[in-house]
């Protein structure tokens, strides 16, 4: 979880109440990422605004800048608030909390990768040229960082990267000249592809907000000039969303049809860029992996190692690009035949977090463990949704009950707290090897807000924690 200073909390609120000349209520921190930009969300009786705190001002003075540019663009990301004096916190309209890869996720388990995953896709496709071509003109890139384009610099701090922090500490034996040759011819060819658009750098399913049908984009503080290739293939080699090859040829088809509405497209050129700047995607995410997962000890960062992997080898089997990379190829297919990741791709513990929501009427849940521990969180502090008849039908998944939580109640507030007190037992757990925990959330009737928290928790645990999440909600079945 973010751990902001109290000082720069308050800061943060203050320039809350002076923009809204509002009394802020309640303030939610929340969940961290890869970054370590963090984030709060800031409600009044009024509004909720996100709050936001990063001390990098050349990092922040690029995501501001674009962000201008790109309203004026009719881009859809947020709007900008209010800026502090020292350019190090800000306030952003709030989008929620679902992400694209949120969405793929919960829909994937009830439909597989179905065609309503598929529709959000082609949404955010057929906004990625209008963000590449027509926002990215006009654009101010002397503010971008750390360069102004994805060119040999950016290049070799991506491959080295992957080659320190990656290849280095997953135990990979390579010719450090012959690889270095490698790099050199590799990023000669990336260069020769046509690169005068706007490159959005970190453009995966992550990055995407879903609010009321529309997609908008955060996170683009690292945009340069660049390949239009590249920003595709991070989305559809984006690792853990795992996308089936054959829906991925169809929405690299659809992207193409969508880019040449605005320039000529040769297709077969287009094709073979693709595939390099896919293979240095692939090596820049597999290069955070390593740091994140090998260096600062955050396991979950090693989940995405496998698919990185199976990302890796699908490539390798058909790479035909037009320069010779040797010893590149060589330690990459060595990567994919790797025991040691093949073992971490197997790591993921013993450990089953079972998540049960429940109506306190209708008695505790049964505790299949046999050990008898765990967590139980009463709800029924919030605000009660199921008390007002155009929202008794809907349950905690429904987007209507979300709302009114997120909006009339202190969820937020309730689940830092619980988040803290599950991640303690779910940590010792692991490194004591248990095999279960229980977590249950009750409430009066077990539909709306224990439904809302299990849902939250059992999200936050997957995506956080190499654990086996079972989520039940026993009124509902």
């Amino acid at each position: 979880m973010s751990i902001l200073k109290t000082s720069d909390k308050n800061e943060i609120i203050q320039l809350f109440e002076n923009q809204f000349n509002e009394k802020a209520e309640s303030v939610e921190m929340l969940p961290g990422s890869g970054s370590y930009r963090e984030y709060c969300r800031i409600r009044s009786a009024e509004r909720t605004v996100i709050g936001a705190f990063n001390a990098d001002v050349k990092e922040n003075t690029a995501f501001l800048s674009f962000t201008n540019h790109f309203k004026k663009s009719g881009v859809p990301v947020p709007g900008v608030f209010a800026v502090s004096a020292d350019l190090k916190k800000y306030l952003l309209e709030d989008l929620g909390d679902v992400t694209l890869f949120d969405y793929l996720s919960a829909t994937r388990e009830k439909e597989g990768f179905s065609e309503n995953i598929i529709e959000e896709y082609r949404k955010v496709l057929h906004e990625l040229p209008k963000i590449q071509i027509l926002a990215g003109k006009e654009l101010d890139y002397s503010v971008s960082y750390p360069r102004a384009a994805f060119d040999k610099q950016s290049m070799m701090w991506d491959l080295n990267y992957f080659k320190y922090y990656f290849l280095k500490l997953a135990k990979i034996q390579f010719d450090e000249q012959a690889l270095e040759d490698d790099y050199q011819a590799f990023c000669s060819y990336l260069l020769s592809a046509d690169s005068d658009f706007f490159l959005y750098r970190d453009f995966q399913s992550r990055n995407v907000m879903l609010k009321k049908g529309e997609v908008y984009f955060i996170d683009y503080q690292g945009g340069r000039r660049g390949a239009l290739q590249y920003d595709l293939a991070s989305l559809l080699y984006d690792g853990k969303a795992d996308i089936p090859q054959s829906i991925r040829q169809q929405l690299f088809d659809f992207y193409v049809a969508e880019l040449k509405k605005y320039i000529t497209v040769d297709d077969a050129g287009f094709a073979a860029y693709f595939k390099g700047f896919v293979l240095i995607r692939i090596m820049q995410a597999m290069g955070a992996y390593g740091f994140r997962g090998f260096y600062e000890k955050k396991e979950h960062f090693l989940k995405s190692i496998p698919f990185a992997l199976k990302n890796l080898e699908f490539l390798l089997s058909d790479l035909n690009l037009p320069v010779e990379l040797p010893e590149l190829v060589n330690v990459l297919k060595e990567l994919t035949q790797s025991d040691f990741l093949k073992e971490i791709g197997r790591s993921k513990s013993n450990l089953t977090v079972e998540i049960t929501s429940f109506s306190f009427k209708k008695g505790y849940p049964g505790d299949i463990s046999g050990n008898g521990g765990g967590h139980v969180f009463d709800c029924r502090a919030l605000n009660n949704p199921g008390r007002y008849p155009e929202l008794a039908n809907f349950t905690g998944k429904d987007i209507e009950i979300q709302d009114f939580l997120e909006q009339k109640s202190e969820i937020g507030v309730f689940l830092n707290g619980v988040k803290t007190i599950v991640e303690q037992s779910v940590k010792v757990y692991l490194e004591r090897e248990f095999t279960h925990l229980s977590v249950s959330f009750g409430c009066t009737g077990g539909r709306h807000r224990s439904v809302y928290s299990a849902e939250k928790i059992a999200g936050y645990l997957r995506n956080n924690y190499p654990v086996n999440v079972v989520l039940k909600h026993r009124e509902l079945q």
